[in-house]
């Protein structure tokens, strides 16, 4: 595939099993799909450390959205 920066860049479309990080991400929620795509060019990209961190940024906001939903569960149960 020729690089496209606006519809396929490289850091999105070099991965060795020919699969485009969208083409995973889009059947993951909002959180989640951005986590996996900071992972996915973390080494494609200049500044690996920071796509890590952003990464965690996205897993502990579904971490806490989560949380916060069980939380809400339990007590609409009464427990």
């Amino acid at each position: 595939m020729a690089h496209d920066p606006v519809n396929h860049p490289k850091h999105y479309t070099s991965h060795p099993s020919g699969t485009e990080c969208i083409q995973i991400a889009e059947h993951m929620g909002y959180n989640l799909g951005c986590c996996l795509k900071y992972i996915w060019r973390a080494d494609l990209k200049n500044d690996a450390i920071e796509d890590l961190r952003k990464a965690a940024w996205y897993l502990n906001r579904e971490i806490s959205r989560r949380e916060l939903g069980q939380v809400m569960l339990d007590t609409k149960d009464g427990a």
